[in-house]
């Protein structure tokens, strides 16, 4: 069996899948579509691919097994939910939704209708974060205390016309665009937060959304997780995202190259690793894909969501997991939105001393 598949959004994440898909032997592309007719059209006149301006003219298209939406966020959630209904498989990029409520709604409804729906949280996919979350797994550090999610790129690095992604209510900002991926990594290893702690949203060259994300979150367990993200950052050449964990016994750090993980010895070392530290390399923790293009991992992912449908295998990024990733953006953009509101109004009252308040009482 060979899976029909529409993409559905051609900007550069729409053509980046495109391309994937139609070179692995899983699917066949039998629609494209687009709100731009120049677009489609040039598709179809260099490639031969039905072009489409209408969403729902593809949904009726009875060759139609699945669907991939690189739309801009906003737009997600009235596309997956009729696809859903028409029980057509859905790849989403991130984030699932722009709101919680809607996201594990759509969860719901995909188990509901016994179709597989995967959003591309490609980190998930990548040999080193899916190393460190099997030690995760197998309890090489013990207990948990803290971990820290980093993300930093030269996204934003001056005053310009912004896109949907530099747009208030659209999903762009630094947050939804970008902080989505090291928070998905939290998510991954630790869960949902039970809340978050304290949250920062900054802004450095943006006019409507924040280009800076610091929060601190409380998981399951009393883990208490970091995030720092800044899509700002002219120190580095692209992004980089990092994950640093510390446990009972031992500290693992990992990023999209290399996995370092020093153990105490105190507990039982897992197989491959020693006291001290190991150092492990994305080259011998990559599983080959069948076809490359900008990383193992973008092809690993369609990959698995090929034969989640046609060999009911597991998913690891499926709208579920994706849901919790939504619910910690929500929770995150609360705890800015409120400690903004508090710093207004201590800012209205005169300012009074360390001192002053001490002698004061």
């Amino acid at each position: 069996m060979t899976i029909r598949l529409a993409v559905i959004g051609l900007g550069k994440m729409g053509v980046s899948h495109l391309s994937i898909a139609n070179a692995l032997d899983d699917f066949e592309i039998v629609a494209a579509c687009d709100n731009s007719k120049l677009i489609t059209d040039v598709l179809g006149k260099t490639t031969g691919l039905r072009g489409f301006n209408d969403y729902d003219e593809v949904l009726k298209l009875k060759d139609l097994d699945a669907v991939l939406i690189a739309t801009p966020s906003l737009a997600h959630e009235p596309m997956i939910r009729e696809a859903l209904d028409r029980g057509v498989h859905v790849f989403a990029e991130k984030p699932l939704t722009l709101d919680a409520s809607a996201s594990g709604e759509l969860a719901k409804l995909a188990i509901s209708k016994g179709v597989v729906a995967q959003v591309g949280y490609h980190n998930r996919y990548v040999g080193t974060f899916a190393e460190a979350a099997r030690l995760l797994r197998e309890g090489a550090l013990g207990n948990i205390s803290h971990a820290i999610a980093e993300s930093y790129g030269p996204v934003v690095l001056r005053r310009t016309k912004p896109t949907w992604r530099g747009k208030a209510g659209q999903g762009g900002g630094c947050l939804h665009d970008y902080a989505a991926h090291p928070i998905n990594l939290l998510n991954w290893m630790f869960g949902a937060p039970d809340n978050c702690l304290g949250a920062s949203l900054t802004r450095h060259f943006s006019g409507e959304v924040e280009d800076q994300v610091n929060s601190l979150l409380q998981f399951p367990g009393g883990v208490i997780g970091q995030v720092s993200v800044d899509w700002s950052d002219p120190s580095v050449r692209k992004m980089t995202t990092k994950l640093s964990i510390w446990g009972e016994a031992g500290k693992l750090c990992v990023d999209r190259t290399d996995l370092q993980l020093f153990l105490t010895g105190k507990h039982k070392l897992p197989a491959g690793y020693r006291e001290g530290w190991t150092v492990r390399h994305i080259t011998d923790l990559t599983a080959p894909v069948s076809f490359y293009l900008r990383g193992e991992e973008y092809s690993a992912q369609l990959e698995a969501f090929g034969r989640a449908i046609l060999a009911k295998e597991p998913q690891r990024n499926d709208f579920t997991s994706a849901a919790a990733t939504d619910l910690t953006i929500e929770m995150i953009e609360q705890r800015a939105a409120a400690a903004t509101e508090q710093g207004e109004h201590s800012a209205s009252a005169p300012p009074k001393s360390l001192l002053a308040r001490v002698f004061s009482r």
